[in-house]
Order: structure tokens, then C-alpha cells, then sequence
């Protein structure tokens, strides 16, 4: 199958959409991925790119990947999201029928976590090749600009809507990362459009580990880690996290670990400061290839979600990964996440921003033996097989492109 992925987001941003892409690649099949320049979580453009201009390179030293200029989405505040926004979208419909000109493809799909407006030139792509567009959503618009507090005007928010239903009009499938997304989007297209297709990770493909420092070695070996990862940002609640370490200084074994960066990265290390929170570390962001270190010396693996409807209705990408990872999971959040975390056996779970309970859960996750930590890291792993699988689905992703 000759595919086009159009995301705002790509290696060497860390996506599962590149492991979908690797894989892909792998089962035979031809990709190419539309995208703009890498900036995610820090805002600034990752060295060796520049925001201006276009550029193409090659990733696996297979895939052409053609890139458009964007506005870097800076420090996250409500300007510059928006300027990031629409420059991709604006670019997008500027430069990518021309970068793609004479190229053909059986599908377009679109990987679409915030924004949904990535979507925009994916239609009119759509048009010119006359190939059939499939738009994989991640984040419910608008929802999802009202709960993190990006927009808060009743009217902006109904135009997005708006918005919304005529680029799900414009598609001709939908596929959805939760059960709980099909009525949501039920909301804004037709449901028979809607097809429920999860997030996964690849654990097969063989990558070159890079060494983590020795320092975060040190603590991770030393305390009882209870580690996060990923985007530091407004819906990971952070306030929750932070309340939980102050609550958790009288232990002097547990340590919270929050690996990543984000627009509250800073905001984290004012705290820490102004609370004296040795128990709270903040080591930055990571490679992907330093991952499976961290998981593997971690004591338990941490997930985090406001307390929003929307955020029920989510399952974060990171919950694959934890369960492949074979770490018992402790899961701040309610909803769907929850629900996959307690149906896999595979940790605790407590509501979303409630400390006492998340304090409650870490507690209780050091008391447990090594045995019974183990068990739950082993029942994981064998859910994430069965239900997650990359191999198997991708083989469903392309019969579902191909209807």
C-alpha cells in the first residue's frame, strides 16, 4: 500500500507515530510523512532544523519526509499555541501539494493528537490525489481546548466545533484511541464513520540504548523510584504530583521521578525550591533509546491526568508503553486509563487529583513484595500482547485504510 501519514508531529519528536510508521515499513508497505518542524515539548525548534523554509530528509533511510515551516509553539501560552496552530495548517496548504506533486497514494491518514486543524491541508491533499482519508484522533475537540484552559469563550469554543464537523465531514473514516472517544465524536460526525483503533508501542524493533547519566543511575537504584514520563504540561496535574511529594517527605525511600519537559517544567522547579522537596526529582527529557534504562530500573511507573470529563474518556499513550514495559503502574486518573490499568492487573489505581489516594496508592505499592510487584509488571505485559500488539495492529490499521 502506497501510504501518506500527515502529522504536526515526527521523529525526532517522540510520537508513536514513528513506531507506526517503522512498522509499517517493515510489513512491506510504502510511506510517506507530511509534517511539520520538530518543536515538541520545549517550543524551540530542535537543532539542525530552522522554522522557515521547507526541508526534506529521509528517516529509516527509507521514508521521504517532507516538512513545512511553523511557528515554534514557544513557551505554551495561548499566543503562540494558536500562531503554531495555524502556521502548520496555513503551510501545510501551501507547500504540501507542491512537495507532493506527482506522487500518488491508495490512502492519506492523519495522526491527529492537538491539534485537530492538522488535518486541514490532509483534505485537500485528499482531493488532489483522490485518495480515501482516514483521521486517527487523539484529543476530542474542542473539549479538550476547554478543559486545559486554552479557550475559555463560549463562542471561540462553538466555532471550533464548527470547525470540527466539517473536517470530520470532509473524512472519510475515523478512528478513535478509546471506546470512550465514539460518542464524543458521535457529536460532530456521522457514527458510522467511527472506528475504535488503540494507541500501541513497538517493542520488537531492535534499538541502540543510549546510556542514561549516572547520577539519575544513582537514584534509581538507591530509593524507591515511582517514575513519570513524558510531556510536563497543564493536564498532567502536576499540583497533584507536587502535593503528593510534600505529603510523601517523611519517608525518606520514596522518590517521585517526573522525566520529560513541557510548559511547567519551571513551574516544577520553583516548587521544589520554594518546598524543599529533595524527595522530587527532575531529571529532563530523555531520548526514546534511554527509555527502556529508565522503565527498567524504575520501582513503578507513574500516570497522571486532570480531573475532566474529556480526560476520563482518554487513554494516554504512556499506559501502552508502561504495560510493554513490564513495571507495575500506578494510575492517577479516572475514566478509561483506570479501567485498563485495574482490567490488566497491572498496578493501582486511584481518582484523578486526589492526594490522599495517589499518596495512599504509592505507599502501598513500596509495601508489596518484589514478587507481587512482579506479577502485576507480568500481568501488564501479557494484556499489552494481547490487546496492544504492534505487529497485529498495524495488519488491522491497513485492512482498515483499505476498506
Amino acid at each position: 500500500m502506497k501510504l501518506l501519514i500527515l502529522s504536526q508531529y515526527f521523529n525526532p519528536e517522540n510520537f508513536i507515530i514513528n513506531d507506526i510508521v517503522r512498522t509499517l515499513l517493515a510489513q512491506g508497505h510504502e510511506v510517506v510523512v507530511a509534517t511539520g518542524k520538530p518543536n515538541y515539548p520545549d517550543g524551540r525548534v530542535y537543532p539542525g532544523y530552522r522554522a522557515w523554509g521547507c526541508q526534506h530528509e529521509r528517516y529509516l533511510g527509507t521514508v521521504d519526509v517532507l516538512r513545512v515551516p511553523l511557528w515554534p509553539r514557544g513557551k505554551g501560552d495561548a499566543k503562540n499555541m494558536l500562531l503554531n496552530y495555524l502556521s502548520f495548517a496555513g503551510a501545510g496548504l501551501l507547500f504540501f501539494p507542491w512537495l507532493l506533486r506527482g506522487r500518488e497514494f491508495d490512502a492519506i491518514l492523519v495522526y491527529a493528537p492537538s491539534p485537530i486543524t492538522q488535518a486541514i491541508p490532509a483534505i485537500l491533499l485528499k482531493w488532489l490525489k483522490k485518495a480515501r482519508l482516514s483521521v486517527w484522533v487523539q484529543d476530542l475537540w474542542p473539549e479538550s481546548l476547554a478543559a486545559t484552559g486554552f479557550v475559555k469563550n463560549r463562542y471561540l469554543l462553538r466555532m471550533t466545533g464548527w470547525l470540527v464537523r466539517g473536517i470530520y465531514a470532509c473524512s472519510d473514516q475515523l478512528l478513535v484511541q478509546s471506546h470512550a472517544f465514539i460518542e464524543s465524536v458521535a457529536t460532530y460526525a456521522a457514527r458510522r464513520k467511527i472506528v475504535y483503533y488503540p494507541n500501541s508501542v513497538d517493542v520488537q524493533s531492535p534499538q541502540e540504548s543510549k546510556p542514561i547519566p549516572g547520577e539519575l543511575v544513582s537514584v534509581l537504584e538507591k530509593h524507591f523510584c515511582v517514575v513519570f514520563t513524558g510531556n510536563l504540561g497543564t493536564a498532567q496535574a502536576l499540583d497533584t504530583l507536587v502535593q503528593a511529594a510534600r505529603q510523601l517527605r517523611d519517608n525518606d525511600d520514596i522518590r517521585l521521578v517526573l522525566v520529560g519537559s513541557g510548559s511547567r517544567l519551571d513551574w516544577l522547579r520553583e516548587q521544589k525550591q520554594i518546598h524543599q522537596l529533595s524527595n522530587l526529582v527532575l531529571p529532563g527529557r530523555f531520548p526514546v533509546e534511554s527509555m527502556s534504562e529508565i522503565f527498567t530500573r524504575s520501582s513503578a511507573l507513574l500516570v497522571s491526568l486532570n480531573d475532566e470529563d474529556i480526560f476520563a474518556q482518554t487513554i494516554p499513550s504512556k499506559i501502552q508503553a508502561y504495560l510493554a514495559a513490564g513495571k507495575p503502574i500506578i494510575a492517577c486518573l479516572n475514566g478509561e486509563g483506570a479501567r485498563v490499568v485495574q482490567e490488566a492487573g497491572a498496578g493501582l489505581s486511584c481518582p484523578a487529583e486526589q492526594v490522599p489516594a495517589l499518596v495512599t496508592a504509592i505507599r502501598r505499592m513500596q509495601s508489596l513484595s518484589e514478587l507481587e510487584r512482579a506479577t502485576m509488571g507480568r500481568s501488564g505485559r501479557e494484556y499489552f500482547e494481547q490487546n496492544f500488539e504492534m505487529t497485529r495492529q498495524i495488519r488491522r490499521l491497513v485492512e482498515l485504510l483499505q476498506k
